[in-house]
């Protein structure tokens, strides 16, 4: 015995259905999938990116303080600002900036400010900041 299934019978167009649905969950998955592995993750403010150096050889942690960005664009930002400062590119004295870096503008604070906040340099991008407090 052979069962048929003609293209206008009620089960046919049930099986249809849940192809239609099947393949759509499938596509809508594999979108997802793609649209995820693109993105880069980023780290909202409070996030401890890491520890660096400052100009002076000093250890700094590094922190998102306000705003998005990943932690490895917050890292190279503040490595490249120690890297500016130690190249003689900061005006002044050499460390209070501002200093522009890779599209972000840093600047280090007074000395004064360093000994009661712990608070050695921030760079700025728009509403995003990077902090980077002294490390213990």
């Amino acid at each position: 015995m052979q069962v048929t299934w003609t293209p206008g019978s009620q089960r046919s167009g049930v099986f249809a259905s849940v192809c239609l649905a099947a393949t759509a969950v499938v596509f809508g998955l594999g979108l997802c999938a793609c649209g995820h592995a693109a993105a880069k993750p980023l780290s909202d403010a409070g996030t401890q990116c890491g520890t660096s150096r400052s100009a002076a050889n000093v250890p700094v942690n590094i922190e998102v303080a306000r705003g998005y960005v990943a932690c490895t664009t917050a890292m190279t930002v503040e490595r490249d600002y120690a890297q500016a400062i130690d190249q003689g590119k900061a005006p002044g004295n050499g460390g209070g900036g501002p200093v522009p870096v890779n599209g972000w503008t840093c600047t280090g604070f007074p000395t004064p400010e360093v000994l009661k906040t712990g608070n050695a340099s921030k760079c700025v991008k728009g509403s995003t900041e990077i902090m980077a407090i002294l490390g213990t």
